[in-house]
């Protein structure tokens, strides 16, 4: 008895070392932004000084600057339109086409499936210039609709892909059952495979968005006013002149912008890691 429980205390301890650990390593870039967000430039570089502490008063030049000298607040809300629109379009897209895919295309559907997700893997680097003859051609140069236009392109492959293992995860008998009921398919899909489907539907969701704040080539090339700027292209290209970083307002831009993420990605976790598995556990 005595042993057994030795070995339960044991586990439990090299759980929480494990939980401490990973704990640390993913808080540490938080903290590292948040510190240099408030350091003064000479503490910054000052080779003597401890770098994970304020060795001089803290200081709100770097948001300042940031906010005064930077569109930061305009490239945030392009962002965050942006992430909206192209979310909205892609589940308008992918549910249906990954429910037709799945359910009313027998055997062809995933071979057809496969080849949808194929072209999400064709790099940015090797499309942008037919895509920029598109953008020019509907005359979206230099807006934020050129990239609204765009982005979809590589959303809707992947999450057709991955709304169909979800679906094929779901019993056909329910939706037979519902449309003996009275529903017809399209009401069995709205009423009835949607709602069970809301996992893989928030990975969506988070997957669409997260891509759209991190993407550059694409938002590099089609758009050039500063005004027009998404987040990820607006940030290194205001903040680093030259050979000077301005690390400060980089890091206070990234800790705004992560933040937020960071809290959608924990609040919905496991709605998330169920929406990426359903797939492969069934």
């Amino acid at each position: 008895m005595q042993r057994g429980m030795l070995h339960t205390i044991g586990s439990h301890v090299a759980r929480w070392v494990v939980v401490i650990v990973f704990a640390v390593l993913l808080a540490f870039p938080f903290y590292w932004m948040l510190i240099t967000t408030f350091k003064k430039t000479a503490d910054l570089y000052t080779l003597e000084n401890n770098p994970f502490i304020f060795n001089l008063p803290p200081t709100l030049e770097h948001l300042r600057l940031l906010f005064g000298q930077t569109a930061y607040l305009r490239w945030v809300a392009n962002t965050a339109l942006v992430g909206v629109i192209v979310v909205t379009i892609t589940l308008i897209l992918a549910l249906p086409a990954a429910y037709a895919l799945t359910r009313l295309t027998g055997r062809w559907g995933q071979p057809i499936g496969i080849g949808i997700f194929l072209t999400y893997l064709v790099p940015p680097t090797l499309l942008f210039i037919p895509l920029s003859r598109v953008v020019a051609l509907l005359n979206l140069q230099d807006t934020i609709w050129s990239v609204v236009v765009v982005y979809p392109s590589f959303t809707v492959p992947f999450s057709v892909w991955l709304l169909m293992g979800f679906f094929k995860s779901i019993p056909r008998e329910l939706e037979d059952a519902a449309m003996v009921d009275g529903l017809s398919r399209l009401g069995a899909f709205i009423k009835l495979v949607v709602p069970i489907s809301l996992s893989g539907i928030l990975t969506v969701v988070i997957f669409t968005f997260t891509l759209v704040t991190q993407e550059f080539v694409y938002a590099l090339t089609f758009i050039s006013p500063e005004s027009q700027q998404m987040l990820g292209v607006g940030v290194p290209t205001f903040l680093v002149r030259g050979d000077v970083y301005y690390w400060g307002s980089l890091m206070a831009a990234c800790l705004i912008a992560s933040v937020p993420i960071a809290i959608l990605y924990n609040l919905f976790l496991d709605r998330f890691i169920a929406g990426f598995t359903v797939g492969a556990v069934k």
